[in-house]
């Protein structure tokens, strides 16, 4: 049996002091966990000069290597954590990446490094789906949307301060103590997160659920109603494919803000930062607060927000890449950037309100390994690859072509998010994925 959504009384609950203190940690939190992702990226052309590896490793180290422990891991940390302390694992997970993000910055290889990478994927398979969770189990129904905005600040705050200070880290001294440095403020953060975040009550924001009697988080069963039920398969694939973009531009930005428009790392330090603070932001506030407001009057918002903002984005993405200049690229981005990310507090919102309470994190890990699996998986990997590819034949430059190659992900993308509009259109509310 499924579960009826919030009623209009639960939508307007405010939540407590508390759920915001719980908010601001976890955001804390997923700002370290971005920092530390986006690292690689920022720091591109310093280790690929220093360990000698080409742009397709790169591609691999921040794409596929990294996406497999990421993704797979995920799957029993959500299960785990749906029967456990969710806290305690998000602390743990944090301690763990931090200390692989230490390793980074002593790296001397490529296996070294690629080795690192992974244990960081490792660890941060369990912060995000965790917190997903926590955070709906301290947000009623109609301000989920508002909670995941401000939660997945996080990228764009994270990657902001990792452009900011690991670029300058860089220019200054040398880019391993960017890594070193960050990775010693993530283990301090991980022990203080068990005294400032208490364990919320499964279900406590979720009053008018009607769930089956004596029902229990069975993995299996989970994993398979979640694939069969096409609300959410369809989020998770459109996200994916959205992530194909966002991820495979965002390994590669800063390289080719330098090898093709001619930034330094200092101007990288503060133009490109305040265009992903600005550009990312935006995008996650915007949406939260525009699926917040329509989400009551149909969740067909949940798909053509994503779809609309898509199709706004993509003329804005072309323009950046092909525009000779790095001012007016920056604008382009900046505005590509806004309408990029309205997907995921979309997706967020719409899976964790279509489970159980007891679903929620084993829900968020299923949909954080289709989108990753894609887009982390595959968008960083296919454009490393493709700049080799071209690079070898001698093209002019390749880096530029391999990130037009990902324009046809932008359709894609609006096609699915528009199947799931329909989906949502044809279906009764909240069904849910139990039975």
């Amino acid at each position: 049996m499924g579960h009826k959504s919030g009623s209009a009384d639960s939508a307007g609950v405010a939540p407590s002091w508390r759920s915001w203190v719980v908010l601001g940690a976890l955001t804390f939190v997923y700002v370290l966990n971005f920092l530390d992702r986006q690292l690689l990226g920022i720091l591109a052309k310093p280790i690929e000069d220093t360990l000698h590896i080409s742009d397709g490793q790169l591609g691999l180290i921040g794409g596929l290597y990294f996406a497999l422990f990421y993704c797979l891991i995920a799957i029993p940390v959500g299960w785990l954590a749906d029967k456990g302390s969710r806290v305690t694992i998000v602390a743990i997970a944090c301690a763990i990446w931090s200390a692989a993000t230490i390793a980074c910055g002593l790296a001397l290889s490529f296996p070294q490094l690629a080795a690192a990478r992974m244990a960081v994927g490792f660890g941060e398979a369990g912060g995000v789906p965790p917190s997903y969770a926590i955070i709906a189990d301290s947000f009623p129904p109609g301000r989920r949307g508002t909670a995941y905005g401000l939660y997945n600040l996080g990228p764009p705050v994270g990657a902001a301060l990792g452009i900011a200070f690991g670029a300058s880290i860089a220019a200054a001294f040398n880019w391993r103590y960017a890594f070193v440095g960050i990775g010693l403020v993530g283990i301090v953060t991980a022990a203080l997160l068990k005294a400032v975040v208490r364990e919320p009550v499964r279900g406590a924001m979720d009053p008018d659920r009607v769930d089956e009697p004596g029902a229990k988080p069975a993995f299996r069963g989970t994993v398979r109603l979640f694939f069969a039920n096409p609300v959410l398969l369809l989020a998770s694939i459109a996200s994916g494919v959205t992530q194909l973009v966002t991820y495979g531009l965002g390994n590669f930005a800063v390289l080719f803000l330098i090898r093709e428009k001619g930034m330094t790392l200092h101007q990288i330090a503060v133009w490109y930062a305040l265009v992903v603070a600005i550009g990312m932001s935006g995008g996650m506030i915007l949406s939260g607060r525009v699926i917040d407001r329509l989400s009551r009057r149909s969740r067909q918002i949940y798909a053509t927000a994503p779809a609309w903002s898509l199709a706004l984005a993509m003329p804005f993405y072309l323009y950046f890449v092909w525009v000779p200049g790095w001012p007016l690229a920056l604008i382009a981005l900046t505005v590509a950037m806004v309408f990029n990310y309205f997907y995921l507090a979309a997706s967020v919102a719409l899976v964790q309100e279509e489970v159980r309470p007891d679903q929620r994190v084993l829900a968020g890990a299923l949909l954080l390994l289709v989108m990753n699996l894609t887009g982390l998986g595959l968008g960083p990997t296919f454009v490393g690859a493709a700049s080799d590819f071209f690079a070898h034949r001698h093209m002019p430059h390749p880096l530029q072509i391999a990130l037009y190659c990902l324009t046809p992900a932008y359709g894609l993308a609006i096609a699915l998010f528009a199947w799931l509009a329909h989906v949502l259109k044809s279906r009764q509310p909240n069904k849910g994925i139990a039975r």
